[in-house]
């Protein structure tokens, strides 16, 4: 059913963006080589995502007979998953956003969304069980204080974190952060560096071999980090 995740609604300025990603708007919308962006003024943060799918109609006969309540405007199919927005739509055929600066300083695509949820086991039951996602790796790290969830969708993950230190309850998820992949993570932190962006040091990843930094500021409220030194999932 879902075959890619097609773009992030983020509420804030497109032009922190285009700084933060090296690569310049085509007719106010973003794109890395996986994922697009779409802007919106209000309340800062991320908004929706929108799943990409190669057949609306048998989505939404899919997504009715697991229960999923959905709305449709033609287009487009529009539901919630435990209060995050989530949308199915056919896939975006935008191209990619033109690089501002040295490709290898630039984002190429999204690692991986994060979600965060207060009850990991529905959110499996949501995520795998009723939107068909490939759970790829379920792990408990008392030192990171969560349980991670990481379900594949198309190259990049949809990762849900559950706070270990909270217990399980039955509030609403809801949708949390952002992790960017560049090819040179040292240039990836120079050129963030140089537009006058607060940026940590580049540190050890959890994936061997790679190696991550936290962007800090101008990220419009997303918590955000850049990862370098890997491969695609």
């Amino acid at each position: 059913m879902i075959t890619a995740l097609d773009h992030l609604a983020i509420g804030g300025s497109v032009a922190a963006y285009e700084t933060l990603l090296g690569r310049r708007t085509i007719d106010g919308r973003l794109r890395t080589g996986n994922v697009g962006l779409t802007f919106s003024q209000g309340v800062a943060g991320l908004q929706s995502m929108t799943f990409a799918t190669a057949d609306l109609g048998k989505a939404a006969t899919l997504l009715e007979r697991r229960a999923v309540a959905i709305t449709s405007d033609g287009d487009t199919l529009a539901f919630t998953g435990h209060g995050v927005p989530l949308k199915l739509a056919a896939a975006s055929a935008d191209e990619a956003s033109p690089f501002t600066d040295d490709e290898a300083a630039c984002v190429s695509g999204l690692d991986h969304v994060v979600v965060r949820t207060p009850n990991p086991e529905r959110a499996i039951a949501f995520y795998a069980g009723r939107l068909g996602l490939d759970l790829r790796l379920d792990r408990s790290n008392p030192q990171w204080g969560a349980r991670l969830l990481f379900f594949r969708c198309g190259d990049l993950v949809v990762e849900i974190a559950h706070d270990l230190k909270k217990g399980v309850s039955d509030g609403p998820d809801h949708l949390w952060g952002l992790s960017w992949r560049v090819p040179d993570i040292a240039k990836a932190n120079a050129r963030l560096k140089a537009a006058g962006i607060e940026v940590s040091e580049p540190r050890d990843g959890r994936r061997p071999g790679s190696q991550v930094f936290t962007v800090k500021n101008r990220t419009e409220g997303v918590p955000t980090i850049v990862i370098g030194g890997i491969g695609r999932w």
